[in-house]
């Protein structure tokens, strides 16, 4: 099939690679308009726009689907089908109907289980043993189209959310390729989603990954990492923030909040058990093992996090 493959981050890279390496041909890539990066908030091309310019595909990047002269852009590209990865934009119905089998988009949750911007996040938030990816086609309702296919995988103990979705981005590639071999020899059927277990992942932002100490110490664990690689686990320290990296719960009671400083590393207090910091990033500084901050910041036992 002629395909347009629409993503914009590099977790949908490896999707865009394997349709490339596929017996299909990827005639044009959306993704989102360059936006502002780094201190001279320069505008940079994403990473799906910046893979596609080295291949010599044609790129649109327009700034709503629903603007007529993408439309007839992507109309002159003559798709058959437009597999879509973290593309980032609504999809106008005008839109959908330009492809002959549609917009299939590779979701990284099993349906109907966390619709939304934020599955990853989620579930490991929600403390999941097993997540996985679906390719659906998509209809106006958020993440609530037909599915046609599955994978699973396990959510380990020690995963980030960027851990899980490097993982998820490379199985859930071979997912989508699949789904798209079965559109093209009509071996595959769309399923409707059930209306049980629907649950929804909205965007994580800066203020829901501020740490609470008095949550048990699990849930701050899920939390951080969660919140790993981005927003970023944070909380307050003498009135500044600072990042909170990978935590370890001990078995060990500290009061809520209170740090306790040991030689060659650090715990803070929650709810049940302490935790065990593993790096910590300052305001102004660069991320280090919590042993050096404290060490740097001359930290003393009895000190407190979270209080303004």
């Amino acid at each position: 099939m002629r395909l347009v493959f629409a993503g914009t981050p590099e977790v949908a890279v490896p999707a865009l690679d394997a349709l490339l390496a596929s017996d299909h041909e990827v005639v044009g890539v959306i993704t989102r308009p360059d936006a502002p990066s780094g201190r001279g908030r320069k505008l940079v091309a994403s990473p799906v726009a910046q893979r596609a310019e080295e291949l010599g595909l044609p790129v649109l990047k327009p700034t709503h689907p629903r603007e007529p002269d993408f439309q007839a852009e992507l109309r002159a590209l003559g798709p058959d089908c437009c597999p879509v990865v973290a593309y980032g934009a609504l999809l106008p119905q005008s839109a959908l109907d330009i492809p002959p089998h549609g917009w299939v988009n590779l979701h990284f949750s099993c349906l109907p289980a966390w619709r939304g911007a934020a599955p990853v996040q989620h579930s490991i938030w929600a403390g999941d043993e097993v997540t996985g990816a679906t390719t659906f086609r998509i209809v106006k309702e958020l993440d609530a189209g037909p599915t046609f296919g599955v994978m699973t995988e396990r959510i380990r103990d020690e995963d980030t959310a960027g851990d899980l979705l490097a993982r998820l981005a490379e199985g859930g590639a071979g997912l989508l390729v699949a789904t798209i071999d079965g559109l093209a020899d009509g071996s595959i059927v769309a399923r409707e989603q059930p209306e049980d277990g629907v649950s929804f992942a909205p965007k994580i932002n800066v203020e829901d990954a501020r740490i609470d100490w008095t949550m048990a110490g699990h849930l701050i664990d899920r939390q951080v990492r969660a919140c790993t690689p981005a927003p970023g686990a944070w909380s307050l320290f003498e009135g500044e923030r600072i990042k909170i990296g990978r935590v370890t719960v001990v078995d060990e009671l500290v009061p809520a909040g209170v740090i306790d400083v040991r030689k060659n590393h650090v715990l803070v207090g929650t709810g049940t058990y302490a935790v065990l910091l593993g790096e910590v990033k300052a305001f102004g500084k660069k991320q280090m093992a919590a042993a050096d901050w404290a060490r740097g910041a001359r930290l003393e036992s009895g000190a407190r996090l979270g209080v303004a």
